[in-house]
């Protein structure tokens, strides 16, 4: 018999093979697949001996969207307020917002989760934020299945499912959706953006960053620190997002593309260009009270709530705006124009991000989707405003009396500052509360303008429907033609848990019943429910208030509204209507136990210490970590933690002269850290205290040229924690330096900037230096000790 197989065998084999092919295509006549990858490619035809006796060759083929499908562009804005923006009635203008809302649809009825990390994993998911194992941010991770914020793999994202059918896909700006102890250059890579389905990252991997020195990554790769003198993010950002877009549809123009942006504004902290700030001066001189009753107004003229909505009542803990005194009026009516001039300044660059998609080509087959704030408006800032947000997380209320002091240094470089809480309350008009809390719209509805000109044609529309940040996601899959994938990379998917709206792009879907029909809210225990037009509501805890560990959920009081009939939740019914509040009540345990909420967790600033609730740790139980030089921006998780303990910085040092200057070692920033550097030769050990006291050790003489072993020691007081101690500063055994710390930051220096070896790149430790202030010598290795 001829060594070659037969004719006969060859084509029965791959017979089968092109049945099984055809299967698969079989499947995407009717939608795309069901399970993602698609199969590897088989020849179809007969294939002979040779080429010569063979069906003609074919190539698979591209992956290719459905026909007609459009790009996406979907706008994230962060802690903004349903009363915040102009196009919503509120005092901030929003001219992007405006027209976009001008060509396509404003949703009135737009809900998110009340926090940043839980809302963005609903968001590119479709899962609700527990299904999602998003319970919180992931700096409070703890470990019950909801509440891990490590992305199942049973819960596919729209970038995976969208670039596995045909689309290029980015996300600029804000990631809070990697662990914290995922983040360093060891990895692992799945859970950053890239490993989530996208191809193209360029952002920032944490709940918030400095907008003047910010720690940016393009896909895995740290960006190295800007030298120009005016740079900020936000304008870096949309030049980037314009940048991929562009180039994008010049190589691939019949390719749709989905572009999330998210760019962090208007989280904390509330960094504005000078002269924009310039245009809000005396805006605000009314206060938060009067502003709230302008701006419910403006809501009534522009339709966006009705007529007959009434304007919830201030909170007996915030105080009223005539009560304070001048000097207070003063800061905290400045404190509102810096963060008026973030929130313009960043509509006024999504505006480039917008212009560049109405010149592309195929602009009018574009979707854009941009929701105002990821939750409300944020009263993180405390009852009298900060300058430092880990004061915040460390459990420290802020004076007004020192705030004060820096006025006019507010929204530059220098401080992390943030709004008082009052004008968090009254960014979130007509509303009760602010971010943190989900009982309560305050916390969770937020603006959304969708511009589709291909199909939108009631331009200016309204559309009230109830909707959760979870049917994005479905809403994205039914207008590009893709079928929710069953199976992804061999992973069985969770069901898709919210519900498309692309019924209200109708133009007479106006009134329209809503098909989202039930709806569970949880953070922090605050808790909701909503039901057919019915709202269940339980607070838990002011949002200005970090301390939390007194607390009993089954004491809650609970609340009842209709809000068909009472849209800003102002009539509490549960008095009248108890057997309709229990309801309520029992079907929240029933939404929790299916949705992973359980078990509930009332704990605050407690979470953020890594330490004491075991999150992982590249560190582990090591006790000395050896760093060397080009060591930058390893992430707080994987930084060896000196809170709260002994311990021992030795460095191994190399000197050209006798003046060489720049960072050896440094941890933290601006907010909270240390740092130990060389000043004209000179070994310098400096602790920033969160801002509020920085205390440097100075050796007594400059270092010689040559090798040097130089040692810092701390030996910790004890007893509890934050407590202060003893500093040591040796060169090669001789003492050179010591001091005392009175007190050292107890949970968590910074949730920005970590670990870096030979120069600074995130914001400096102090202000003595100019960044990067990279080493001049030669750095062997740095060992940090802990005892």
């Amino acid at each position: 018999m001829n060594n070659l197989m037969s004719k006969k065998t060859f084509s029965f084999l791959f017979a089968i093979l092109s049945i099984n092919f055809a299967l698969s295509q079989e499947n995407e006549k009717s939608g795309t697949p069901q399970v993602l990858p698609r199969p590897d490619f088989h020849f179809p035809g007969n294939v002979g001996r040779t080429y010569l006796e063979s069906d003609p060759p074919q190539f698979p083929q591209p992956a290719k969207a459905p026909k007609g499908a459009p790009n996406i562009v979907l706008i994230l804005l962060d802690d903004a307020g349903f009363g915040q923006f102009s196009t919503f009635g509120g005092g901030i203008p929003s001219p992007t917002m405006d027209n976009l809302a001008a060509e396509g649809l404003r949703f009135n009825r737009f809900h998110t989760t009340a926090l940043c990390s839980p809302t963005r994993a609903a968001l590119i998911t479709g899962r609700n934020h527990h299904s999602a194992s998003f319970a919180g941010i992931t700096e409070v991770a703890t470990g019950y299945e909801g509440y891990t914020c490590i992305l199942p793999k049973s819960c596919g994202t729209v970038g995976e499912v969208l670039s596995q059918n045909g689309y290029t896909t980015a996300w600029i700006g804000k990631n809070h959706n990697t662990p914290p102890w995922e983040l360093s250059s060891a990895g692992p890579f799945d859970h950053w953006a890239n490993g989530l389905g996208f191809d193209y990252f360029y952002g920032f991997n944490s709940g918030d960053m400095n907008h003047w020195n910010p720690v940016l990554f393009e896909n895995r790769n740290l960006v190295p620190a800007s030298s120009d003198p005016n740079y900020y993010m936000t304008t870096d950002l949309a030049d980037h997002a314009i940048s991929w877009m562009q180039k994008t549809k010049s190589i691939a123009p019949d390719k749709p593309f989905f572009l999330y942006v998210a760019p962090g504004a208007t989280h904390a902290p509330h960094h504005a260009p000078a002269d924009w700030i310039a245009k809000f001066k005396g805006k605000f001189d009314m206060g938060w009270d009067s502003y709230r009753e302008q701006a419910f107004e403006r809501q009534k003229k522009l339709g966006v709530i009705p007529a007959n909505t009434k304007l919830t009542v201030r909170p007996e803990s915030l105080p009223a705006w005539e009560s304070l005194n001048a000097d207070q009026k003063r800061l905290y009516a400045h404190m509102m124009e810096v963060f008026a001039a973030y929130g313009a300044f960043c509509d006024d660059q999504m505006g480039r991000i917008i212009k560049a998609v109405k010149e592309l080509p195929d602009a009018d087959n574009t979707m854009i989707v941009y929701i105002a704030g990821d939750n409300g408006s944020s009263a993180e800032g405390g009852i009298e405003g900060s300058v430092n947000e880990m004061l915040f997380f460390n459990g420290f209320p802020e004076k007004w009396q020192d705030n004060l002091k820096v006025i006019d240094e507010l929204g530059g470089p220098k401080h992390y500052n943030h709004f008082n809480s009052a004008w968090a309350w009254a960014m979130n008009t007509p509303f009760q509360w602010t971010k943190q809390v989900s009982s309560h719209f305050g916390g969770t509805r937020n603006p959304m303008i969708i511009d589709w000109p291909a199909k939108i044609k009631d331009k200016g529309g309204l559309r009230n429907q109830f909707m959760h940040v979870i049917d994005i996601v479905p809403t994205i899959y039914e207008v590009c033609g893709i079928t929710p994938p069953i199976e992804i990379n061999g992973i069985m998917q969770k069901p898709i848990e919210g519900t498309s709206f692309a019924y209200t792009f109708a133009k007479d879907s106006t009134q329209a019943k809503g098909r989202h029909k039930v709806q569970y809210f949880e953070m922090g225990c605050t808790r909701g429910l909503y039901s057919n037009g019915w709202m269940a509501s339980a607070t838990a805890f002011v949002p200005w208030n970090p301390n939390r560990e007194s607390f009993d959920p089954d004491k809650q009081k609970w609340e009842l509204y209709n809000i068909d009939e009472d849209f800003s939740q102002a009539n509490d019914l549960a008095v009248k209507q108890p057997a309709k509040l229990r309801q309520l009540q029992d079907l929240w345990w029933v939404e929790a136990a299916k949705y992973n909420v359980l078990p509930l967790d009332w704990r605050g600033s407690i979470r953020m210490n890594a330490e004491l609730m075991g999150r992982p740790t590249l560190v582990g139980r090591r006790k000395s970590m050896t760093y060397y030089d080009g060591t930058n921006g390893l992430p707080d998780a994987a930084a060896p933690s000196i809170l709260n303990k002994s311990w021992t910085i030795t460095a191994d040092i190399e000197l050209n002269d006798a003046n060489e200057n720049g960072i050896i070692i440094t941890h933290g920033g601006m907010q909270a850290g240390y740092g130990l550097y060389l000043r004209d030769g000179k070994p310098i050990f400096v602790y920033n205290y969160l801002s509020l006291d920085r205390t440097s050790i100075v050796a007594t003489e400059a270092l010689p040229k040559g090798k040097h072993k130089l040692v810092v020691d701390f030996k910790y007081d004890g007893g509890g924690m934050g407590k202060g101690g003893t500093i040591t500063m040796t060169d090669s055994g001789k003492k050179i330096g010591s001091g005392r710390l009175e007190k050292t930051v107890p949970v968590q220096f910074s949730i920005v900037e970590g670990l870096d070896v030979g120069k600074d790149g995130g914001s400096p430790i102090d202000w003595t230096y100019k960044m990067p202030f990279k080493f001049s010598g030669k750095i062997e290795k740095v060992i940090v000790d802990l005892k």
